[in-house]
């Protein structure tokens, strides 16, 4: 159910108010979405004191989860999808930004659903994943259970596994100020070019890399009821760093599922619907539905067991 209105608006006019700003400063015809794009998306419930705090991708932007969130929003809840910093403007923002900073992005989100939600849960695909790994890592009260979907913890790039020493050359350059040629951006083959940046920055990969070693570190700390989903045959985020994350996630609740897909989006479009109706059913379990019962699948190759959350399997 909706509180007081006064602090909520002010958080919501701030945030388009920031975007607004950064989408006029940072503009570019190369680069940039339509406004739309990146504006943060928030759907509020009038009958629920739930609600999700949903996060996009690297190179991404809110729209990136619109299909999730309307879903979500249908099933009754409140949902507010932030944009991360350096999102939904343009590649050369992007390039400047760090983990900490889309973290922050991520945390104002938060303090948006308080104003108006009693519980609230935190749900992210691929980059913003692992941000709300590492969100609930360091609020471990502020959610009620996560759903993390393609988090990278292992990439499958060449060019990913490279990217740490190609940006410390480029520091490393700019620094002296010569005028060596610098690899500052590698080409992204995104699965949604109408949403995503078509060139991906190595600094952010770089940032990636460093968020994702923190979060492997502490994650025997999260102790709320976890999902992790993944695409079997994702060609850019390889799948046994999910099956690894389930492993190392310290919650006795938790749920691990594939999905069989072959590329790495998969929270919009047909295959969309799978991964909505295995996330339906896990926060219908948090919520305190009686009628899901897990039942074990057989293991994932590396040995450890998944579990599902009905009988009908992906």
């Amino acid at each position: 159910m909706l509180a007081d209105a006064s602090p909520l608006s002010t958080l919501l006019a701030a945030e388009e108010a920031l975007f607004a700003r950064e989408y006029q400063q940072h503009f570019n015809e190369n680069d940039s979405k339509p406004a739309r794009i990146g504006k943060p998306v928030f759907l509020p419930s009038h009958t629920s004191t739930w609600g999700v705090l949903l996060v996009h991708g690297l190179m991404a932007a809110p729209e990136e989860v619109r299909e999730w969130a309307d879903h979500l929003h249908e099933q009754g809840f409140t949902v507010y999808a932030p944009r991360m910093a350096g999102h939904g403007t343009s590649v050369e923002d992007l390039n400047n930004r760090k983990a900490e900073e889309w973290i922050a992005s991520v945390e104002r989100g938060h303090r948006i659903l308080e104003c108006c939600c009693q519980h609230i849960v935190i749900a992210g695909f691929s980059t913003g994943g692992a941000v709300a790994l590492q969100c609930v890592i360091r609020q471990p009260d502020a959610f009620e259970a996560i759903i993390s979907i393609s988090a990278p913890l292992r990439f499958k790039s060449f060019s990913a596994n490279f990217a740490e020493p190609v940006n410390i050359s480029n520091r490393f350059i700019s620094t002296l100020g010569l005028k060596w040629p610098q690899k500052s951006f590698v080409t992204n083959h995104a699965d949604n070019p109408h949403i995503n940046y078509l060139r991906c920055p190595i600094s952010s990969i770089v940032q990636i890399k460093h968020l994702m070693r923190r979060v492997k570190k502490d994650l025997a700390t999260i102790n709320i009821p976890s999902l992790i989903m993944h695409a079997d045959h994702d060609p850019k985020v390889d799948v046994r760093g999910g099956r690894e994350l389930y492993r190392l996630i310290g919650s006795s609740i938790k749920y691990y599922q594939e999905v069989c897909f072959h590329q790495h989006g998969i929270v919009r479009g047909e295959i969309a619907q799978q991964v909505f109706k295995k996330s339906g059913d896990f926060l219908a379990l948090v919520r305190g539905r009686t009628d899901l019962i897990a039942q074990p699948i057989s293991p994932v190759q590396d040995g450890s067991t998944a579990i599902q959350l009905s009988s009908a399997r992906i």
